[in-house]
C-alpha cells in the first residue's frame, strides 16, 4: 500500500537550468523528460525521479574524485619519478637483498 503524502513533493531545481553533454540539467542532474513531466508524475515518481538524481550526484562526485585523484599521482610523478606508486611495484620486484651490503 502506498503512503500518502501529505506535502507536495517540491521540484528539485535550484536555477541553474542548462544541459550537460549527456542531456542532463547541470543544476539538478534531471533528464530532459523528468524536467518536462515533473507537474503530470505521482507522488511516487517523483519520488522515484529524486532518488535517481542523488545516486546521478554521487556518481559525478565519485567521477570527480578519480579524476584529482589520476591528477595528484600524474602530477607526483612528474616531479619525482620515484613518487610514482604505480610503477613503485615494479621498482620493489626489480630489487634484491644482494644490491645491499653491511658496510
Amino acid at each position: 500500500m502506498e503512503q500518502l503524502e501529505f506535502f507536495e513533493i517540491p521540484s528539485p531545481c535550484i536555477g541553474v537550468c542548462q544541459t550537460d553533454a549527456r542531456g542532463y540539467c547541470k543544476g539538478c542532474l534531471r533528464s530532459r523528460g523528468e524536467r518536462f513531466n515533473w507537474l503530470e508524475f505521482s507522488d511516487a515518481k517523483k519520488t522515484d525521479v529524486i532518488r535517481l538524481c542523488r545516486q546521478r550526484i554521487r556518481r559525478r562526485k565519485l567521477t570527480i574524485l578519480k579524476a584529482k585523484k589520476a591528477q595528484l599521482l600524474q602530477d607526483r610523478a612528474a616531479i619525482n619519478p620515484l613518487l610514482d606508486f604505480q610503477a613503485s611495484e615494479e621498482i620493489e620486484t626489480n630489487l634484491s637483498l644482494d644490491d645491499f651490503s653491511l658496510e
